[in-house]
């Protein structure tokens, strides 16, 4: 299927096709009063009447859009999964934007990447489950959209794909949604431009491969890591790098082979040549992390980690730690590679040959490196391409992390420039080694959260939420945690945001939040914490993650509700604050917290199943935390209940409040009332044929707890005895 392109390049759009930006009474909103300009025959003229506001024409005459400068509201660069992402919301919320993309189609890191062609992006196409949302917690390279055809289970049958899928995934993404990408377009330069006029106080001006400049008031930037990470040391010349080594077996039949890194790429490349090399060394400064221990998917995977096998099965492979930067290689006179000590180096005379310079094993004959190799590869991972930038953007924060990864906040906004945001893989700083961010089934949704943000910012559109009687706040909680994806996958890091209304007689629902901007939130969202509110979000056990843990420890899994704050696997848990935190208590949160410390807190007990609708192990537990943080009665009751607490109460629970009370519920029909009466959840008057024996009863005694309870339809209830009420 062709690629689809523009068919004009922005250089010759037409006034008529430009919208008025830049003096608008909302930040450089349309302003409604001003008609489109459009070109007729005999040069600019209006559709209407010229006259206007002093120095109208002034603006006019300097305005970026009609300066011959090509301009965008949005401006996003790179193709990838990421820039895909942000283009189909922006499509969607109608917004002027344009896509740059330096290749001839989308996804052009995965024509080339992984060099074995087998992704490690799990692509689980059966769950027993009809729930859209759900399954997208095991599909972990499909984007967001609205069409079901654009789900990648339909691309690949294959449980670790060919990266040959995604390019065509990709491919079919951008066509079918009709996104605005101009292919063939390089940007070479970013700089800034003031103006006051500008949304965020400059705009973004991008020069391309020929020259063309483009003005934007939004730069989103989703170019990935694309630059090899490389380590000076001497002898590096002689190393061959994980983007250009060969891929064929055939290359390394018999020879000894050491592999500078121990991530994805490294053990890839080790599984493509284990069973033809003589041995393979593998070398880097840490010990290996396995993504089962750290619970992060960016480290080693089952798929590639053979050599592990090898190593302490004692077949000759093996894995060595050392700091890259104290080494050295020596090439000999037969061309076969020694590692040496720099030290050594740096001591021998530099008109020495390479034969004389001291070796380790010639004063340690055990050292472990003493064979020579025949090649010597570098798999150190990637840098984001800081080259295209200018300093006055101040992307670089100088620091060794800071070479890998933009300096952003944890709304994805540049720390160095307003209104430049970076998406994606390059984005995983906010969570690097922690969560998902850094990959499809992470940054999915960290794209919308920014979207959203950029919604309110500039087009004064409120973060998006649904309003629910306080009735409902259990089961919206239980519904969530059972069927959200963006939880589940940025764990740690997006949280639903539950905010309370006054008296708690109803809350506000906002979904996936960052939650390290929780002190901004109303400034951010548009909305109001004014009366507390409650975050959900999913987390490991504080103990359970890390390279030296045993994750198959005998007695790993919590499975009491009393020891719910010690469940070690994924689970679900509520934070609940009386008032909006500070921002200094977000930084000063506790170690390894990801909020600050709460007024009170619950963790629902961790499920072998990711299942958490237990009536007794989950739900119960969950709202008697709710209700002891409203001081209220989050119980459904029947109609009966909440007439006799109409005669006995001044006041009543939430459920009669706002069903009994408004004519609304549960309907008495007789199938019911036998039900109630043959489950003990009431009293059969019918057979007693007289009241209450017992004036001092409860009303309370006759209602179900459990799920909310709605006309024609009893959830599950549990015996009133086993609990007290």
């Amino acid at each position: 299927m062709a690629m689809r392109r523009e068919r004009e390049p922005l250089g010759k759009e037409t006034l008529k096709e430009m919208r008025w930006r830049g003096s608008g009474p909302l930040r450089g909103a349309p302003d409604p009063n001003l008609k489109r300009w459009s070109r007729g025959k005999m040069g600019l003229s209006a559709a209407a009447p010229l006259w206007g506001p002093p120095g109208l024409l002034l603006t006019i005459a300097l305005h970026p859009a009609l300066s011959g400068r090509p301009h965008r509201d949005y401006c996003v660069l790179g193709a990838g999964p990421a820039g895909l992402q942000m283009a189909y919301f922006l499509q969607r919320a109608g917004r002027d934007y344009t896509v740059f993309e330096r290749a001839p189609g989308p996804g052009s890191f995965f024509t080339r990447y992984p060099r074995h062609r087998k992704l490690i992006s799990i692509n689980k196409r059966h769950t027993g489950k009809a729930n859209a949302e759900f399954n997208l917690r095991h599909d972990w390279n499909s984007l967001l959209s609205h069409d079901p055809r654009l789900l990648f289970r339909h691309y690949s049958r294959a449980y670790f794909p060919d990266a040959g899928d995604m390019v065509r995934y990709l491919g079919d993404f951008a066509d079918r949604l009709g996104l605005h990408v101009l292919y063939d377009t390089a940007i070479t330069h970013v700089t800034l431009d003031k103006d006051q006029q500008a949304w965020n106080g400059h705009y973004f001006t991008l020069t391309d491969q020929k020259g063309q400049a483009y003005q934007c008031s939004v730069l989103l930037v989703a170019t990935g890591l694309s630059v090899p990470n490389q380590v000076d040391f001497p002898g590096s010349e002689h190393v061959e790098g994980y983007e250009s080594v060969s891929i064929d077996p055939e290359d390394f039949v018999g020879q000894n082979v050491l592999i500078l890194g121990r991530g994805n790429s490294a053990f890839e490349t080790a599984e493509n040549i284990l069973g033809v090399t003589n041995f393979i060394h593998m070398l880097s400064r840490s010990r290996v992390r396995l993504s089962w221990a750290t619970h992060y998917v960016g480290d080693l995977r089952a798929i590639n980690n053979g050599l592990l096998d090898t190593y302490q099965l004692k077949s000759l492979d093996g894995l060595l730690e050392s700091d890259l930067t104290d080494l050295a290689i020596l090439k000999d006179h037969n061309g076969k590679f020694h590692v040496t000590l720099k030290f050594f180096l740096e001591e021998a005379n530099t008109n020495q040959s390479t034969d004389s310079i001291t070796l380790p094993q010639d004063e340690n004959d055990n050292f472990a490196m003493r064979v020579a190799y025949d090649r010597v590869i570098r798999c150190l991972g990637w840098n984001f391409d800081f080259s295209i930038f200018n300093t006055s953007l101040r992307l670089n924060s100088g620091s060794a992390f800071g070479k890998k990864y933009p300096l952003i906040r944890a709304s994805y906004e540049s720390k160095g420039s307003r209104g430049l945001f970076i998406l994606g893989t390059a984005s995983h700083s906010v969570d690097y080694r922690k969560s998902a961010g850094g990959f499809i089934h992470g940054f999915r949704y960290t794209v919308r959260a920014v979207h959203r943000l950029l919604e309110h910012r500039h087009h004064g559109l409120a973060w998006p939420s649904t309003m629910h009687p306080i009735t409902q706040l259990t089961n919206s909680i239980i519904r969530r945690v059972n069927e959200a994806s963006g939880l589940y996958q940025m764990f740690g890091v997006l949280g639903d945001v539950i905010l309370l209304k006054e008296n708690a007689t109803a809350f506000e629902y906002l979904e996936e939040f960052p939650m390290q901007m929780l002190a901004q939130l109303e400034t951010l969202t548009g909305r109001k914490a004014r009366h507390g509110l409650f975050i959900i979000t999913m987390e490991y056990g504080k103990n359970f993650s890390g390279p030296d843990k045993d994750v198959f420890f005998y007695d790993r899994s919590v499975g009491h509700t009393e020891d719910a704050w010690q469940s070690n696997f994924l689970h679900p848990v509520i934070y609940y604050y009386r008032h909006l935190p500070t921002e200094q208590e977000v930084r000063f949160r506790p170690a390894h917290w990801p909020l600050p410390r709460p007024a009170a807190i619950h963790h629902i007990v961790e499920d072998f199943l990711t299942d958490w609708t237990a009536p007794v192990g989950h739900i119960l537990p969950l709202r008697r935390f709710l209700e002891n943080c409203l001081d209220t009665d989050l119980r459904s009751f029947y109609a009966e209940s909440c007439f006799l607490f109409a005669l006995t109460h001044q006041k009543l629970p939430p459920f009669c409040q706002q069903g009994y009370m408004r004519m609304q519920g549960l309907v008495s029909t007789e199938s019911l009332r036998q039900h109630g009466a043959e489950s003990r959840l009431l009293r059969d008057y019918a057979t007693a044929g007289r009241p209450l024996k017992d004036s001092s009863q409860q009303p309370g005694d006759h209602e179900p707890v459990g799920h909310h309870l709605s006309p024609g339809s009893l959830v599950q209830s549990l015996d009133s005895n086993k609990e007290e009420l």
